[in-house]
């Protein structure tokens, strides 16, 4: 009778073995198909070429350092104008409770009104005191979901609460917040803030960037730039 239960836990475990394996196969495939659209929030509808400057931010939208290091890169957004272009991607980092929830809510924002994402991260920042881990240890999670909620109908519009509410239900939002984690962590960004310009890591990740700072690294590139188009050969008509 024991060599029969045994031969019976064999073959189950077996089969439950061959079951696991197709199961995997299935997920691998599935997850190896790239997103539809790039990762991430472009800051400005400039058009990009050869010549644009690309700057990638990876920010957790309840990070402290996230939050320091946002003005004085808007700040030289907003000096160069077309000459730099500005993608923001976002790293829920698993430490911050409810980095998880807030950058969710902004896909959620961002497929409703992409003109008010940045408003949201904005107000994120602002207030971030209320989603920041000890200040939310004694609130159940549907409680705080629903603060988040809240400030972001407030900051984009209140008409837009039904649409909020719902977005935290739709699976698609969810997917959409794990194709940014996953695609930081392909980038091999484990913390935030961190910055790229031009596909290159900027030093120092993890901490805030000033204005001076911003400046050193970009106007040494616009002026290599600058250089080369005047070394280039004038061709008459």
């Amino acid at each position: 009778m024991g060599t029969e239960k045994g031969t019976t836990y064999l073959l189950s475990s077996f089969f439950f073995f061959i079951i696991l394996t197709n199961v995997c196969q299935r997920t691998v495939k599935a997850q190896s198909l790239p997103p539809a659209k790039y990762d991430g929030f472009l800051y400005t509808n400039n058009r990009v070429d050869s010549d644009t400057i690309m700057i990638e931010a990876f920010f957790d939208p309840v990070c402290p350092d996230s939050r320091d290091a946002w003005p004085p890169l808007k700040q030289a957004i907003h000096h160069y104008g077309s000459r730099v272009s500005l993608i923001v991607h976002l790293l829920p980092l698993p430490y911050h409770d409810y980095a998880f929830s807030t950058s969710r809510a902004l896909h959620i924002v961002n497929l409703l009104n992409p003109s008010a994402t940045f408003r949201l991260l904005e107000s994120f920042f602002e207030y971030q005191g209320r989603f920041y881990n000890a200040q939310t240890s004694n609130k159940s999670r549907g409680a705080v979901v629903d603060e988040i909620i809240k400030l972001a109908a407030e900051t984009v519009g209140n008409s837009y609460y039904s649409a909020i509410e719902s977005g935290f239900n739709d699976r698609k939002t969810d997917l959409k917040t794990r194709i940014s984690f996953k695609y930081s962590a392909s980038r091999g960004v484990f913390g935030t803030p961190t910055f790229y310009i031009n596909g290159f890591a900027v030093p120092d990740s993890g901490s805030a960037i000033d204005y001076k700072q911003w400046r050193s690294f970009i106007d040494p590139l616009l002026l290599a730039q600058s250089r080369k188009r005047d070394n280039l050969p004038h061709l008459s008509l």
